[in-house]
């Protein structure tokens, strides 16, 4: 006789015997309803662990909440992401949800398709990454699940805010420039598919908060910015564009250490070093930023606080708040050896 090898699945009546509760009981503890002394709770639990049983998402769907959660994210090559997802489990590790990440790309007909893959999957809520969305269509997908948005400065009475003091960020790192007696700043902001209001968006505060810091400085002339992405070919091409400027900048503030860092390789291949010929500075505070071959001045704007701040508020409004919360980020500046004076100084480090 040929068997097929596989175990079979266990199922609720399994753990009713287990645990000599009815299946009923057993129930009740799987949903967290009400009705179930806390020994009857303890002992099926301790049967659920025992026998290794897992409900079918399906069908706890179909009785009530999946205990699962979505996590959308623009995509998986940013470094400042996985910090959000860290903050996200760590926050999750005491409870009975899971999250489940999707990339939502870069564009909104994609972006639209994860949601609705959450949305079939019957997750309990969902939490979005710098969305490319309207608002408007935000707050429709808030409207049949509980929803908080990281990364979008604009307020909804529908879905929670999670994001960071962009404004606050970049006019430290732009001070700090100033302050090492750099004149000659420029700045590499990003471009998207994003339906927000421009004003919301982060990668447009920084870009101008760094216009107004510089202005208010009398360093109206020496504005500079190149338009390209948040990613090392991004930040390559941005700072390519810049340093062909005659005069040359002698500093360059990347709107996000991805790009920050295809602006290293672009000095390094124009000849130039850092930070003796260009100090560099980026935005995130990725934990390659302290690399010693790297050492780059950063904003940290903690992507692990920011994870756990949603995921404490998504599992509030899943258990039914309804009022909005706005939580923001209070940010730092981490300087390291990417940027010192003009020229460089005796005790900078250089980047190759």
């Amino acid at each position: 006789m040929v068997t097929s090898g596989r175990r079979r699945r266990v199922t609720i009546a399994d753990v009713a015997s287990h645990a000599q509760v009815s299946v009923t009981a057993v129930s009740k503890v799987i949903r967290n309803a009400t009705g179930v002394s806390p020994a009857m709770r303890d002992r099926v639990k301790t049967a659920i662990e025992e026998l290794g049983y897992r409900p079918q998402a399906v069908a706890r769907g179909m009785r009530g909440r999946t205990f699962t959660i979505g996590l959308i994210l623009p995509h998986i090559r940013n470094p400042f992401f996985a910090d959000i997802l860290d903050g996200l489990t760590e926050y999750l590790e005491n409870t009975d949800y899971q999250a489940f990440m999707i990339q939502g790309g870069a564009t909104r007909k994609v972006e639209r398709r994860a949601v609705d893959a959450l949305m079939d999957r019957q997750v309990d809520g969902i939490i979005m990454v710098a969305p490319l969305a309207s608002k408007a269509r935000l707050e429709e997908v808030a409207k049949e699940k509980p929803t908080v948005v990281l990364a979008r400065h604009e307020g909804s009475a529908f879905y929670d805010s999670v994001f960071d003091d962009d404004e606050a960020g970049a006019e430290l790192v732009v001070k700090h420039l100033i302050e090492l007696g750099h004149r000659r700043i420029a700045h590499i902001t990003h471009q998207d598919d994003s339906q927000a209001r421009p004003a919301d968006l982060l990668h447009n505060i920084r870009a101008a908060t760094y216009e107004r810091v510089m202005r208010e400085h009398g360093l109206d002339d020496e504005i500079a910015i190149a338009t390209s992405f948040y990613n090392e070919q991004g930040g390559y091409d941005g700072a390519r564009q810049l340093l062909g400027r005659s005069p040359r900048p002698t500093a360059i503030f990347a709107g996000a250490d991805q790009a920050a860092l295809g602006t290293l390789a672009a000095v390094h291949e124009m000849g130039l070093s850092v930070p003796a010929d260009v100090s560099v500075a980026g935005y995130d505070n990725i934990h390659l930023a302290a690399l010693s071959n790297i050492t780059l001045t950063s904003v940290d704007q903690d992507g692990a606080v920011m994870g756990r701040a949603a995921g404490k508020l998504l599992l509030e409004r899943i258990e039914g708040r309804m009022s909005a919360v706005r939580f923001s980020v209070t940010p730092s500046l981490v300087v390291r050896g990417s940027t010192a004076p003009p020229g460089g100084s005796a005790d900078a480090a250089s980047i190759p």
